[in-house]
């Protein structure tokens, strides 16, 4: 019996080859951040929390996720870890006590501005194989992204 798929082959399945770029672009993030001690979601939600906190507003756990499209409780544990490294801090928000203020310290400015070089490198490398079509795929990925926030929620 085979398989009961619209597909002629697994080379026409958008969600197969997603997968499988995917995976290998991940992998290749992983090596990338290996020697800043970070994993890929670490380095996301810290360089996401050093570009947020350049607003004058108190940064919380709430629009970290938001703005990395995380799930909240994973974010939480996160954040911990990266607390727990001395590369953030959370303190009670100062209008809101129930959320919880994050900061960047100084070491984790450091770090995530070392690893954004590295990151931007390793992604120059992936996808240098696109040569002249890199921003309409990245054009692609955004309105997918788009696509995807209007219709989970």
């Amino acid at each position: 019996m085979s398989l009961a798929t619209a597909f002629g082959s697994a080379e026409e399945s958008p969600g197969l080859l997603l997968w499988q770029v995917t995976n290998r672009w991940q992998a290749a993030q992983r090596a990338a951040l290996r020697p800043f001690g970070l994993t890929h979601v670490q380095f996301v939600l810290l360089a996401s929390l050093t570009y947020l906190q350049a607003s004058d507003s108190p940064v919380t756990q709430r629009r970290l996720a938001d703005h990395a499209a995380t799930d909240p409780m994973m974010t939480s544990q996160v954040l911990r870890a990266l607390e727990s490294r001395g590369l953030l801090t959370r303190h009670p928000h100062p209008g809101d006590a129930r959320a919880r203020a994050l900061a960047v310290t100084p070491e984790g400015r450091d770090v995530a501005n070392r690893a954004v070089g590295a990151v931007e490198s390793c992604d120059a490398a992936f996808f240098s194989a696109l040569g002249p079509e890199t921003p309409a795929f990245t054009a692609a990925l955004r309105t997918l992204r788009n696509g995807c926030a209007a219709s989970s929620g």
